[in-house]
């Protein structure tokens, strides 16, 4: 491994930690205008000095995202279908020489194991690991997960490990139950996703289980922007990942935090 994929890693992976807290705001692309994500650059500003990274796709990092940002890009390079039509029959939609012109620190990709495009995604990852390698930037492999599809160890399982066979350098995948067989079984570091809305106390919960199961860390969108204090729902989160703070007192800073930041109108 070059000495420039270490470094977009070690930007990723926090190496005094080995762990993440990823802001994902890429929901657009395949959702639109997401509840809270309307304005997405107002949304992410005070959200940003929290996040290790943002993953986001290029059109809203170059038209809502201060050039002048810390915090390092994932930059979201598969779409090309949308809620409406089938998700599976995604593409490459970013070439990899305009996520060099962006400084990114890493690139995600989809993959649909399972689903009737299994195969088409699949060698888009390998295409993209290639390109990717050949530039310096890690490749995170987003393992989606179709309606018809199990959120278990099984599935989630054969999913990230096929990813870290194609060489995929981080894989973001959904947390289970045997979480820890899918951690152990996949060579490579893996982050789980937030997904659909819950109560924040659940969502630290489900963050303080991964991170224990042994996630690097979390890759987290609607359940921290659309939270009732997103700032202080990604600064419990924080402390959750990078310093092992158990849930119920997570949960009270974030309690703590969004009391104070409401008093201030912050």
């Amino acid at each position: 491994m070059d000495w420039g994929m270490k470094n977009r890693l070690s930007r990723i992976i926090k190496p005094d930690t080995g762990r993440t807290v990823m802001l994902a705001i890429d929901h657009g692309y395949f959702l639109g205008p997401t509840s809270g994500l309307e304005e997405p650059g107002k949304t992410a500003e005070p959200l940003l000095p929290h996040a290790d990274t943002l993953m986001l796709t290029r059109g809203v990092l170059r038209s809502c995202i201060c050039p002048e940002t810390d915090a390092p890009i994932v930059l979201r390079v598969s779409g090309g279908t949308s809620i409406l039509g089938n998700l599976a029959d995604e593409g490459r939609t970013v070439a990899i020489e305009d996520a060099v012109r962006l400084n990114v620190a890493g690139v995600a990709l989809s993959i649909f194991v399972g689903s009737e495009l299994e195969k088409q995604t699949l060698l888009g990852l390998a295409e993209l690991v290639d390109l990717g390698g050949s530039r310096g930037i890690p490749v995170i492999a987003v393992t989606a997960v179709g309606k018809e599809m199990a959120r278990d160890a099984r599935y989630l399982g054969l999913a990230c490990r096929i990813a870290a066979e194609l060489g995929a350098n981080i894989v973001k995948t959904y947390y289970c139950e045997d979480f820890k067989k899918v951690v152990r079984n996949c060579p490579v570091p893996i982050v789980i996703a937030g997904g659909k809305k819950v109560e924040e106390k659940e969502a630290l919960d489900i963050a303080y289980r991964a991170v224990s199961d042994g996630a690097v860390g979390v890759d987290m969108g609607r359940n921290i922007f659309q939270s009732t204090h997103p700032v202080a729902m990604i600064q419990a989160v924080r402390e959750v990942v990078h310093n092992n703070m158990t849930p119920d007192k997570a949960f009270d800073l974030f309690n703590t935090l969004a009391g104070e930041q409401a008093a201030t109108g912050t």
